[in-house]
């Protein structure tokens, strides 16, 4: 498996920053000939670049996924990880949003069985780690569903992928679930691990999304209990307001306090 990681920081949903616990996993396909990735994230060298801004990494939409599968620059097939595991995705417009990780495989015009050989091995794979990964049985009921099965169990919204398109490639959802539950126990699949190349695939903008958001994170902690006593002390005496005590300080604001308690 050829796993890279662009988290689409921009998009709404991952602005929600909200998680689940993990059931389990739901397949979906495009419903377009865009077989690149990038058509989808903004791009890198590797992936392929994005020029049309018509990616998913923007504010307004509806939709967000925890991965794509399909082309790279090179013409061989990849994963692009676009949402942490555990973040609660928009994918399937039922509630399995709340218990499944979402990825969506990049469909081409659906007449390629070479193309389809090497997206279907990389979501075989994909599945499988996140299968290890979370300790989940792929043969398990509704454990690896399609988007169409996941409309028929009332977890997601009507819609038909992948049906119509792995039967055309004589490929069924048990047959991948087959292949997946074999990729596991032939010990073929990736190990749980972080995307090659994580760290260069963060931008400087996503970098400030990032600390941003972990500040956020920081200032919302309450005080730990063996520092309350000084804290309510420094607070009293006007050294500090007291406020997001787990937060990084500047150094502005400490020379601030540092000059209060010399006065």
């Amino acid at each position: 498996m050829r796993l890279r990681r662009q988290y689409l920081t921009k998009n709404d949903c991952y602005q929600t920053d909200r998680t689940i616990s993990v059931r389990g996993v739901m397949v979906h396909s495009t419903g377009a000939d865009n077989p690149r990735v990038s058509r989808y994230v903004p791009g890198d060298g590797e992936m392929g670049r994005n020029t049309a801004g018509n990616h998913w990494d923007r504010p307004g939409l509806t939709k967000c996924v925890h991965a794509f599968v399909g082309g790279f620059a090179d013409g061989e097939a990849g994963t692009v990880q676009t949402l942490p595991w555990e973040h609660r995705g928009w994918h399937a417009g039922g509630a399995a949003n709340n218990t499944h990780i979402g990825f969506e495989i990049c469909e081409d015009g659906l007449d390629d069985p070479v193309y389809f050989g090497k997206v279907y091995r990389e979501a075989a794979e994909l599945t499988a780690m996140l299968c290890r990964k979370f300790s989940l049985d792929p043969l398990a009921d509704g454990v690896v569903i399609c988007h169409a099965e996941g409309h028929e169990r009332s977890v997601a919204s009507n819609h038909g992928d992948v049906l119509h398109w792995f039967p055309k490639m004589g490929k069924s959802m048990d047959d991948f679930r087959a292949d997946v539950a074999s990729l596991i126990k032939d010990g073929q699949s990736p190990d749980p691990e972080e995307p090659e190349g994580g760290d260069e695939d963060v931008t400087y903008e996503q970098w400030k999304e990032f600390m941003d958001r972990y500040r956020r994170e920081l200032s919302q902690r309450p005080a730990p209990e063996w520092g309350r006593e000084e804290l309510e002390q420094a607070k009293a005496l006007g050294f500090t307001d007291g406020k997001r005590p787990q937060d990084l300080a500047s150094r502005q604001e400490v020379a601030s306090m540092i000059l209060r308690a010399q006065e």
